[in-house]
C-alpha cells in the first residue's frame, strides 16, 4: 500500500485503521416504580426539546438531557390502569421506540404503559384459563382481502361440540382491528370474568372498520354515511357468513351482541340498533353520533319502536362526562325516551378514552347472553 495513504489514513482515524463508532446508551423506558410512578426515557443526543403527553396527565411534560444525550422525565404516582403516550421531539409526535406495547392506530403514533398496582384490575393478565386470539382473513368483492381479529374463549379448542354466542366489536375512527386486543384488552377482561363465573363463554369478532379501499382513509368518521353503506354490504355480505360458516356459533338473535366505541359505536348504532331482528343485544361505548342524523341513520329502528324495543334484550350507553360526544349522546338517550325504547345509561368520568372503554367492556359483558 502507498505509504502516504497508509499514514492519511492512521491521521485521519487516530491511529486506527477503523473508525469506532460511538456505542448507543442503553435506554430503559417505561421504568414503572413501585409507588406508581413511572421514568420515561429518550434518546436524542442533538434534540433541542423533548416533551411527554399521557392521558394520566392533562398537560405535557418537558424532559430533562444528561451528558449521554438521554432525555428523562419521573412522574407523580399515577391511578393503575394502562395509558397511551408519545413523546414530542422537536415538535415531531412519535411512540416510544424502547416500548414494544405500541397503540395500533392509523391517525397517530403512541405507545402505551401500564401500571399494574398491588391488586389485579379487570384488564390485568391474571393466572387464569385464557382464550385464542387469532388473525384471520376473509374475501369481499368490492374490498377485497379483509382482516378480522377471533377471539375464541378458554375451552373452545378441546369440546368441539359446543356452540358459542357471538360479540362482534367495532373499533374507532382511526383505530384498526388490533386495538381491541391491544388496547381495550378485550380478550383479558373477558378471559378474567369467564374464570370468575361473571360472564358466558363468548366468541368475539373485531374486524377492521374502513370500508377500504371503496373509502378512503381520509373520509372522516366510520359512520360517515358512504362508509355506513359499504361496511353494512361487506358485514352482512361477507364477514357474518364468513364467521357463522367458519366458527361454531348460535346463530340467532338473542345469541348475537354488537358493541363499539366512538365512530364503532355510531356504526354499531346504524348496523345493529337498526336490525334488531338480528342482533339482540347492542351496546355503545361513547358513540359517534351527530343529531342531525338520528332520524336518518336509525330510520328502520324508529319505523316501528315498539317491535324494536321488543325485540332487544339490552340497549346500553355509556359515556365519559368529559367527553365530547356526552351532550349529543344525551341527546339520543332523550330521543330514544320519546320514541318509547328502553336502555340503560352509564356516565362515567373522564372523557374519549380507552381507559373508560375497558370499563365499559367490563360492565356489559356480564350482561350478555343471559
Amino acid at each position: 500500500m502507498n505509504k502516504k495513504l497508509v499514514f492519511g489514513l492512521l491521521a485521519l482515524y487516530g491511529g486506527s485503521a477503523f473508525a469506532q463508532p460511538v456505542p448507543r446508551p442503553a435506554v430503559i423506558s417505561p421504568e414503572v416504580h413501585p409507588d406508581n410512578s413511572v421514568t420515561f426515557r429518550y434518546y436524542a443526543p442533538t434534540a433541542k426539546e423533548v416533551k411527554l403527553s399521557g392521558q394520566f396527565e392533562k398537560g405535557a411534560l418537558t424532559l430533562q438531557k444528561d451528558d449521554q444525550g438521554i432525555w428523562s422525565i419521573k412522574t407523580n404516582p399515577i391511578k393503575p390502569d394502562m395509558y397511551p403516550y408519545s413523546f414530542s421531539v422537536d415538535g415531531v409526535t412519535v411512540a416510544d421506540p424502547n416500548n414494544s406495547a405500541l397503540f395500533p392506530n392509523e391517525g397517530f403514533q403512541s405507545s402505551l404503559v401500564e401500571i399494574t398496582g398491588n391488586t389485579p384490575l379487570v384488564h390485568t393478565l391474571q393466572n387464569v384459563p385464557h382464550g385464542t386470539v387469532s388473525y384471520r382473513y376473509y374475501q369481499s368483492a368490492e374490498l377485497g382481502t379483509r382482516p378480522v381479529v377471533i377471539y375464541t374463549p378458554p375451552g373452545y379448542e378441546t369440546n368441539p361440540n359446543a356452540k358459542y354466542p357471538v360479540l362482534y366489536l367495532l373499533h374507532g375512527t382511526t383505530d384498526t382491528e388490533e386495538t381491541w386486543t391491544k388496547v381495550g384488552r378485550a380478550n383479558i377482561i373477558l378471559d378474567n370474568l369467564i374464570a370468575q363465573g361473571k360472564a358466558k363463554p363468548m366468541i368475539i369478532v373485531m374486524p377492521y372498520g374502513r370500508a377500504y379501499p371503496v373509502i378512503s382513509k381520509s373520509s372522516g368518521s366510520l359512520r360517515n354515511w358512504d362508509n355506513l353503506q359499504e361496511f353494512e354490504k361487506d358485514f352482512y355480505g361477507n364477514l357474518m357468513p364468513w364467521v357463522e360458516k367458519n366458527y361454531r356459533t348460535i346463530n340467532n338473535k338473542d345469541n348475537r351482541a354488537m358493541a363499539g366505541f366512538s365512530g364503532g359505536g355510531g356504526t354499531t348504532m346504524y348496523l345493529g340498533f337498526n336490525h334488531s331482528e338480528k342482533f339482540a343485544y347492542i351496546c355503545g361505548f361513547a358513540p359517534g353520533l351527530l343529531n342531525s342524523e338520528f332520524e336518518r341513520n336509525h330510520a328502520l329502528a324508529f319505523k316501528n319502536p315498539t317491535q324494536t324495543a321488543k325485540n332487544l334484550k339490552l340497549l346500553w350507553i355509556g359515556v365519559g362526562t368529559e367527553d365530547p360526544l356526552y351532550k349529543v349522546d344525551n341527546e339520543f338517550m332523550g330521543l330514544l325516551d320519546q320514541k318509547g325504547i328502553k336502555y340503560e345509561k352509564y356516565f362515567t368520568d373522564g372523557g374519549h378514552t380507552w381507559m373508560n372503554v375497558k370499563n365499559y367492556f367490563s360492565i356489559i359483558a356480564p350482561k350478555l347472553f343471559k
